[in-house]
């Protein structure tokens, strides 16, 4: 089935049985990612008396119960309510049908030589996404096709699948970086590292903060913070993803939650001649 929708004026069509997922499966019990050294995703058969809910264990049905840290054990979505003291809730979030984005490759340079800031201050060893390597990756993108902007980092490789992010430290944004995601009217960002912040940064969460127009040290929304904006993190783009432009489909639970396990889909476009 294909569907048409129109960008300046422009018709295009998106084939829905090409849809290529972006996320990493939860896979309870297998290989999964991880921040933090949380706890692993986990499922267990509910028991209760002498009902099991496993059928490999002679119960009649499968019958699971499912423990996680969303934010932690791999590809989630996120709203405001990450940093503000009110319980904002990524539920009262627009969820659009299909948004048009940008897929473009990054390769992450040491944050102390790239001249752009950080807070707090870059550690020696930190690699950073900069404004400069964002620039140029979009210097001629049609902002139209900017309400979704899909971030892979380079090298890129299926070990983001189960990569343990203590052991292997993730790159983030400069504060640069993200005032100009912000200046482009960004409204889904999503991202193959767990956070677009350093993660251990003195609790100060700047790049968060920049995205959603919180002022840096509070974690109050104001009438000017943006709250109709997602950032999704730790998704995996596979390398036969090319960059350029696609829908995305953005899809998660209705969780009354500041985040929620995600399965963002993009799909391939043509432009319609009339």
């Amino acid at each position: 089935m294909q569907i048409t929708f129109t960008v300046k004026n422009n018709t295009y069509a998106a084939d829905t049985a090409s849809g290529k997922t972006i996320a990493i499966p939860v896979a309870f019990g297998g290989p999964q990612p991880n921040t933090y050294n949380v706890e692993r995703a986990s499922a267990e058969p509910y028991r209760s008396g002498e009902f099991v809910g496993d059928v490999r264990q002679g119960g009649s049905c499968n019958f699971e119960s499912y423990t996680m840290v969303p934010h932690c054990n791999g590809t989630h979505t996120e709203c405001i309510g990450h940093i503000t003291r009110e319980r904002l809730s990524l539920h009262d979030v627009p969820q659009e049908l299909a948004v048009p984005s940008t897929l473009v490759s990054i390769s992450p340079e040491s944050g102390v030589h790239s001249g752009e800031s950080y807070m707090p201050a870059f550690g020696l060893n930190d690699l950073a996404v900069t404004r400069g390597a964002l620039e140029e990756a979009l210097g001629d993108a049609e902002r139209e096709w900017l309400n979704a902007l899909v971030i892979r980092t380079l090298p890129n490789d299926g070990s983001k699948r189960e990569r343990n992010y203590m052991e292997v430290p993730p790159p983030f944004f400069t504060n640069d970086a993200m005032l100009y995601i912000k200046e482009l009217g960004v409204r889904h960002l999503l991202v193959d590292f767990p956070s677009l912040d350093r993660l251990f940064d003195d609790g100060m969460l700047s790049n968060h903060r920049i995205f959603w127009n919180v002022a840096l040290g509070t974690a109050e929304a104001t009438p000017a913070s943006l709250t109709n904006k997602t950032v999704t993190e730790m998704i995996y783009a596979d390398n036969e993803l090319a960059d350029g432009r696609y829908l995305l489909s953005m899809q998660y639970p209705s969780f009354i939650a500041d985040a929620a396990p995600s399965k963002p889909v993009l799909y391939p476009i043509t432009e319609v001649r009339s």
